[in-house]
């Protein structure tokens, strides 16, 4: 996956910096921009390179919101590289979900967890280049839900499985099978080096964007998707299409104030709101028809 960052320069008056870059930072989103970072003279904000829409960004901009500011920008390739080598290094505490489950660091595990629990379902993670350890509040949010909801015997899609840790929480639960995909090729490989080192047998992990939808057949008892607000409006329609007519679609990696907008396009596919839990402004969807 190639990204691209934008570097944004805002002339305005100081007590309108935040402001403006907050609004920026809206309006980068509805162009495909996923993060942002502020600076002293303005932004920098990335996107996914086959995601990015300028024209719409230049239309935002055009239109910006906010008298008295001028906003000028220019946009770069992305120099590819594993932003969480340092961190990876590192390592992570072990993390507990709803005193069920414990997550801990594969990479490290004789300093980080040495003794095995035998009250709590374990998964060891040994992430490289991927999201997903459980140190993130959408992460352990789609965890809990998993643990609450039941998923023994069912039929599991994982969107943008990154480590794959929520196909392999499904698998520890009794989930029948787990089919997952990440646009990121270091993702996949990780995912299934994660399942083979947790002894998970029964998950398939696949190179691609939601388009490999179409190449996979059987439809799912529970579709999950941890992904940036966009991709999850994008790519909606294609999770329903492969939803049992019982299913569940539980969606996070968003703000609680982009929820108004996902569920508009929930709405339009049939779907509503089921439940929701929110942990400093991250939320968790669970959506059913």
């Amino acid at each position: 996956m190639k990204y691209q960052v934008a570097t944004f320069q805002i002339e305005c008056e100081d007590s309108l910096m935040e402001t403006a870059q907050d609004l920026l930072a809206d309006a980068a989103a509805e162009a495909g921009f996923e993060s942002f970072e502020p600076t002293e003279l303005g932004l920098k904000a990335y996107a996914q390179k086959n995601l990015l829409d300028k024209e719409k960004l230049d239309e935002n901009i055009e239109n910006f919101d906010l008298p008295g500011v001028k906003i000028t920008y220019n946009i770069a390739d992305v120099e590819d590289q594993n932003y969480n080598q340092v961190w990876e290094d590192q390592g992570f505490d072990p993390i507990i979900v709803d005193d069920d489950i414990i997550i801990y660091d594969a990479k490290h595990a004789e300093t980080f967890h040495p003794e095995q629990s035998k009250d709590h379902i374990e998964i060891g993670i040994d992430a490289v280049q991927a999201f997903g350890t459980g140190t993130h509040q959408t992460t352990r949010m789609i965890v809990s839900a998993l643990l609450h909801m039941g998923v023994h015997d069912k039929r599991i899609l994982d969107c943008g499985c990154g480590t794959g840790i929520l196909g392999l929480a499904a698998s520890k639960l009794g989930a029948k099978d787990i089919v997952g995909y990440d646009i990121d090729e270091w993702s996949v490989e990780n995912a299934k080096h994660n399942a083979e080192i947790n002894g998970v047998e029964n998950m398939e992990i696949y190179h691609g964007d939601a388009n490999v939808l179409n190449h996979i057949s059987g439809i799912f008892d529970i579709v999950l998707a941890n992904i940036n607000r966009n991709i999850l409006l994008n790519d909606m329609a294609k999770f329903k299409s492969v939803m049992a007519a019982n299913g569940t679609l539980i969606l996070s990696g968003f703000y609680e104030e982009d929820v108004p907008l996902l569920l508009d396009k929930a709405k339009e596919l049939g779907l509503h709101e089921k439940s929701r839990s929110i942990d400093e402004k991250w939320t968790c969807l669970s959506l059913e028809a």
